[in-house]
């Protein structure tokens, strides 16, 4: 096996030999390549692996022992991975209330669709939540903003075809409004927040990482309430992509989360924000309170892994565990977990994978118990803005004591197996009930390119205000979907 492993690796990276215990994505190797290799080993050698465990063992005598160790385990060698939706786009993308933020007309017309949208969507929040936006925040209970936003598309596609407008405005204050850096400042100085104003940036985790950053400030007394979220718009809209067979494009248009048919995500224009207060004093103060965050862990893959772009799910499995600790309950309590879910190739393998790893072994004489989902399926992957999107949905979720399904599933991708775990798949919608008179709990994942993964342990909120509910309790949250996507 390590031989035709090994011959496999040389003729797919256009070499004549391979060695043994040489690093397939040190030599040269990518997720496509990845894939072709998967595809030649099955359809030149009837060899079946795993995707996961060519990022876990990428090395032909790595892998030729884990598949003969899968082999002896199951008695057969593992399966193998195998009307199109448009991507969700943001209406009227191009217009702003410039007036309304005081901001003037020429400025309006050099800043990134992506901070006036965000800003849109902070002042919304608040209001829904019952606050006045510009005058919430004060020196005994501030306001903070941690948030993150997709690449200056904008300034590359459109504002550099028209240097004379640059040099009318100035380069340095057109920067201001296009970089990435600005946008928790600029919401914080156009909303009068004086709390923590952190701009946040781990690719598609930025969302999630926020919003536990953002409840780290609230808990160690840094701000009364914080504003928590993402954006992702790209110039020009609704651009379209080229597939490319094994790479993270879908071939269809549509993402198929955990799905036999599943080529791929799409990427959409999105935005959200939520607001967050500690439980005890929203209940103080009479706030509608959707869902409580019991707990949240951030980490990174390190270098412990296939390459910087390829996925742990060692790294993913330990951040839940964290997220599971903070949180102060068991994985038995979790009935739904909203996935990442990209749809990829490796992608939704290793993070089944990563869950497994966490959850165990399904216990003798028991069902399933946790649904597995992901919002991708329905509007596509909103990048920066794919977190929160997650938590928005989770939120709703648990309001409507309803577990959504996810779009496109049909029968599972043969490179996930659920046997002997607590995992299906939320192939339908289904009603969302009590464990055991426990309240309803999920858990929000996201994870970006280069490591860095964040998971959520999210609550149904207290029966009425008058339910007592511990002093530490992580967070309330009040959540603003204007533009879900």
């Amino acid at each position: 096996m390590q031989t035709i492993i090994a011959q496999v690796f040389a003729t797919v990276l256009g070499r004549d030999s391979f060695a043994a215990n040489a690093h397939f994505f040190d030599e040269g190797g990518n997720s496509l390549l990845a894939i072709a290799a998967l595809d030649r080993l099955r359809s030149a050698h009837a060899v079946r692996c795993p995707v996961g465990d060519l990022y876990s063992f990428p090395t032909p005598a790595g892998l030729a022992r884990a598949l003969a160790t899968a082999q002896t385990r199951h008695g057969a060698p593992l399966a193998a991975t195998a009307p199109a939706q448009p991507a969700a786009a943001i209406d009227d993308a191009d217009k702003f209330d410039a007036a309304f933020f005081g901001i003037g007309p020429r400025e309006a017309e050099l800043l990134d669709p992506q901070q006036r949208i965000f800003l849109e969507l902070c002042w919304s929040c608040l209001e829904s939540a019952g606050y006045v936006p510009d005058a919430v925040s004060t020196p005994d209970a501030p306001v903070g903003v941690f948030a993150g936003m997709y690449n200056a598309t904008y300034r590359q596609q459109n504002l550099a075809a028209h240097p004379d407008r640059v040099a009318q405005f100035g380069e340095f204050l057109v920067m201001l409004g296009n970089e990435k850096d600005y946008i928790a400042t600029r919401t914080a100085h156009r909303l009068n927040l004086t709390g923590p104003a952190i701009s946040i940036h781990t690719a598609c985790s930025t969302s999630l990482v926020a919003v536990v950053q953002a409840v780290d400030s609230l808990l160690a007394g840094q701000c009364e309430m914080a504003l928590a979220g993402g954006v992702s718009v790209c110039c020009p809209p609704a651009s379209g992509h080229l597939f490319q067979d094994g790479a993270m494009l879908s071939r269809d248009g549509s993402t198929r989360t955990f799905d036999a048919d599943a080529t791929g995500t799409v990427f959409s224009d999105g935005a959200g924000v939520v607001l967050l207060k500690r439980l005890s004093h929203a209940q103080r103060d009479g706030d509608h309170i959707h869902a409580i965050i019991r707990g949240g862990a951030v980490n990174n893959d390190g270098g412990g892994k296939a390459s910087f772009m390829a996925p742990s799910a060692a790294g993913q499995a330990q951040v839940v565990r964290h997220a599971l600790a903070r949180a102060g309950v068991a994985p038995q309590s979790i009935s739904y977990i909203e996935a990442h879910g990209t749809a990829t190739p490796s992608g939704d393998p290793i993070e089944v994978d990563g869950l497994k790893q966490v959850f165990g072994p399904l216990p003798e004489g028991a069902t399933p118990w946790c649904a597995l989902g992901s919002v991708k399926s329905n509007i596509g992957h909103t990048v920066t803005a794919a977190g929160v999107a997650g938590l928005i949905k989770t939120t709703l979720a648990l309001e409507h004591e309803t577990i959504p399904p996810t779009a496109h599933f049909t029968s599972l991708n043969p490179a996930i197996d659920l046997s002997d775990s607590p995992f299906t798949i939320a192939a339908r919608a289904q009603p969302w009930p009590r464990r055991a008179g426990a309240p309803r709990r999920a858990g929000v994942s996201a994870f970006g390119v280069g490591g860095t993964n964040a998971h959520l342990i999210v609550e149904e909120a207290p029966l009425s205000a008058a339910v007592a509910s511990p002093v530490n309790a992580p967070a309330a949250q009040s959540t603003s979907n204007d533009r879900p996507h």
